[in-house]
This record gives C-alpha cells, sequence and structure tokens, in this order.
C-alpha cells in the first residue's frame, strides 16, 4: 500500500490489485460507518487505486493508512442485483471462440459466475464487474464501434460492464438488458455501485 498527497485535503492509495483494493474500500466505508474514520467526503475505489477527496486530516489519515491491514472481502456480501438479459449481442460467437467453447456454454459461463462491482466510470452508472476469472479475459475489440445502445452487456479484459446509454465503445457485445442503468431520479442514481453483487441470468426483459 502506497498513500499519496492529492493537493491540501485529498489521498491517493495505490494498491496491488483489485482485491486489495476492493478489501480497503469495504474497510473505509466500515470505519466511516463506525464513526472511526476522520472526515472524508468522497471514497472512490479504481482499478488499483482508492481516492479519498475532502479529507479533513489528511496527514493523520496517510499515517493510519500505513498500518491498516485490511481482511480479504468475503465471498458475498449484500443482496446481489439480478440483470436478466438477451444473450443476443453480435460478439458472443467470437467470444465463445475465444474461450474454447460453443455459444451455449459461454452463455452458460457468465450466468453461473457471480459478480462485483469493483468501481465506476467511463459514463455515469457504468461499473466495471469482476467475477469471471483469469481464464476468461478477452481483449477489446481491434476498431470500436461509433454507437452501443444502451443496456449492452459487454466483455473487456477480466471485466463485465452494462452500457447505461448509448456511447462509442470497444467492449465485445454479448448480449443486452432492459434494466435501467442510471435514473437521476433514483437514490442513488446509478443501479450498480462499488460492492455491490450482481448475477446475470439469460431471459432479458424487465
Amino acid at each position: 500500500m502506497r498513500v499519496l498527497r492529492v493537493g491540501d485535503r485529498a489521498l491517493l492509495v495505490e494498491l496491488d490489485d483489485g482485491g486489495a483494493t476492493g478489501a480497503l474500500h469495504a474497510e473505509l466505508l466500515r470505519r466511516r460507518e463506525a464513526g472511526a474514520l476522520p472526515a472524508v467526503r468522497e471514497i472512490v475505489p479504481a482499478a488499483r487505486t482508492v481516492l479519498l477527496d475532502g479529507v479533513d486530516a489528511p496527514e493523520r489519515l496517510a499515517a493510519e493508512l500505513a498500518g491498516w491491514e485490511p481482511a480479504p472481502l468475503p465471498a458475498r456480501v449484500g443482496e446481489a442485483v439480478e440483470v436478466p438479459v438477451r444473450y443476443d449481442g453480435p460478439d458472443l460467437p467470437e467470444v465463445a471462440a475465444l474461450w474454447g467453447v460453443s455459444v451455449e456454454a459461454a452463455v452458460r459461463i457468465h450466468t453461473a459466475a457471480e459478480f462485483r462491482v469493483a468501481f465506476c466510470g467511463f459514463a455515469p452508472g457504468f461499473g466495471y464487474l469482476t467475477g469471471l476469472g483469469e481464464r476468461y479475459e478477452v481483449p477489446r475489440r481491434a476498431t470500436p464501434r461509433t454507437a452501443v445502445p444502451a443496456g449492452s452487456v459487454a466483455l473487456a479484459g477480466p471485466y463485465t460492464g452494462v452500457y447505461p446509454r448509448s456511447s462509442p465503445g470497444g467492449w465485445q457485445l454479448i448480449g443486452s438488458t432492459d434494466l435501467v442503468l442510471w435514473d437521476a431520479e433514483r437514490d442513488p442514481a446509478a443501479l450498480l455501485t462499488p460492492g455491490t453483487r450482481v448475477r446475470f441470468t439469460a431471459g432479458g426483459g424487465r
């Protein structure tokens, strides 16, 4: 763990991998909920970092963090969000070929996994979900699409993601869902937030 000062009231914690990042993020939230953390306005995880912004006592917190040893994330935390998917994506046959399985088997692999939102980014409501493991990592498309439909379920590297709105994108599209990933009238607006468990089911629809 490496703790860096960012400006006057922020810290950036660098970690070895996504598992350590998730564990630290969970520990920070737990301590803040228990009132055992100096005031922090925002806690923002990424792939291998956690940003703490609006820190009232950054030097004190940096010294505390250096001695922390967060416990590994438990296998199951909270109720899983179920995402019904129509596995009809144009890149599904290519993904299946990369995995060395049939299309039907690729769908079974994806629906059998339990995912966790590691962090969010790219667009409001877009979560980077881990859970498939290294065996099923796939490359981004060589040529990104100029428009990916909202609700597209996609893979890239070790992550699964669901596009909350239409946008350009280079991920492999394996299906689609009707779930609303981002709704400004909802609290929270994002359906998928860091730490959320997610399961994908075949079938689609709302």
